[in-house]
């Protein structure tokens, strides 16, 4: 009988230990279609990074990262194309993924050393300021900034022409609006057009009517930004995407405030 119960407590023990070692086994994690795309272009992937767009843990304060910069969070204030605040700032701050804001600081440090101070006007921008946006344009009536942002366009063609779309590379979080303060004036140095200016004009290859200071200007914008790891769009001189941004693929929709 002693023995029975001897072989019993071992079997037993067996169980539970086979349990203990299956629940502390390494399991896999589970890949995003963003972390397949990062493999497959040769960039690292963060293990552990969350895909939810409602998460900002990869994101932090720009000025934490680059305390250097000038803020003019424009979609904060009610001077921006809409005419009043964006939906999803509520505070003004600029947020932006971590690999993202180390990459500006190498421009910040780049460009004071240079007398230049960068100016930022966008960052993270969230999906409901995007909704917001797309409001604004399909209320044809609503034209009260027109004559400071787009005096020659009829609002109608805001979609068709790409002003305006339902999703922005903003909400992903590697993407700034920016441009360059002369540190001797205290001055944005001139490009010739503004920020948010609906028109070919804004394009960084227009050169109709520009003085060769202002071209000279977005190409010295251009060509620092290309050096630290951000690539230009076609259509707006401030505008520029972190090369290898981590969220390819996520839309995030936290609002903007301190983390």
């Amino acid at each position: 009988m002693k023995s029975i119960r001897y072989f019993a407590s071992l079997l037993t023990l067996s169980v539970l230990m086979a349990g203990l070692a299956a629940s502390c086994a390494p399991r896999p994690i589970a890949s995003s279609s963003a972390d397949v795309k990062s493999v497959a272009e040769g960039r690292p992937v963060a293990e552990g990074r969350s895909q939810n767009a409602a998460d900002p843990t990869g994101f932090v304060v720009l000025t934490d990262v680059v305390p250097d910069v000038l803020l003019e969070i424009r979609y904060y204030s009610t001077f921006n194309f809409v005419g009043t605040r964006v939906d999803g700032y509520e505070e003004p701050i600029a947020l932006m993924t971590r690999e993202a804001a180390q990459a500006l600081k190498g421009v910040s440090d780049e460009m004071i050393a240079r007398g230049y101070r960068l100016k930022i006007w966008d960052t993270y921008r969230p999906q409901v300021a995007v909704d917001h946006f797309c409001r604004w344009g399909e209320n044809v009536t609503d034209t009260l900034t027109k004559q400071w942002f787009y005096p020659y366009l009829d609002k109608d063609v805001v979609f068709d022409q790409g002003y305006i779309a339902r999703r922005s590379g903003h909400s992903r979080g590697s993407v700034v609006d920016l441009t360059l303060v002369d540190m001797k004036s205290g001055r944005d140095i001139d490009m010739g057009y503004g920020f948010d200016w609906f028109g070919e004009e804004s394009h960084p290859d227009w050169t109709k009517g520009l003085t060769e200071e202002q071209i000279s200007n977005r190409m010295m914008l251009r060509d620092v930004m290309l050096r630290h790891g951000f690539k230009p769009i076609t259509e707006e001189w401030w505008h520029f995407v972190l090369v290898n941004e981590p969220y390819p693929d996520t839309y995030f929709t936290f609002p903007v405030r301190r983390l």
